[in-house]
């Protein structure tokens, strides 16, 4: 059987479609996550397609490990810049040539 994909998925439907297609999932970033309900998967092991026995464990993940992405499953919304420090900025100065001649 092919792997089903999960990624997008709420806990509660990834239950269900573990369940459907004969395969146990494991959720290591969440200890209850036979109560878990409205948390989204946004990644698995192994990925969808890939051909596996029934019965086989699929990991999900229900938050970005270190440097995937940010904020956990939940934010959606597009991070703004921050403003700046506040205050005048000041121009630099030119650069001295280093070649220039000095004078004694």
């Amino acid at each position: 059987m092919r792997v089903p994909r999960f990624v997008g998925l709420m806990a509660v439907d990834a239950r269900e479609t573990a369940a459907a297609q004969g395969v146990l999932l494991a959720a290591p970033d969440r200890p209850d996550f036979h109560r878990a309900v409205v948390d989204y998967v946004v990644r698995q092991y192994p990925p969808p397609g890939v051909e596996i026995p029934r019965g086989a464990v699929v990991t999900v993940w229900f938050d970005f490990a270190e440097g995937e992405g940010g904020g956990g499953a939940g934010v959606r919304e597009p991070r703004v810049p921050r403003p700046g420090g506040g205050g005048l900025e000041r121009e630099l100065d030119r650069p001295k040539d280093p070649f220039e001649p000095l004078a004694l």
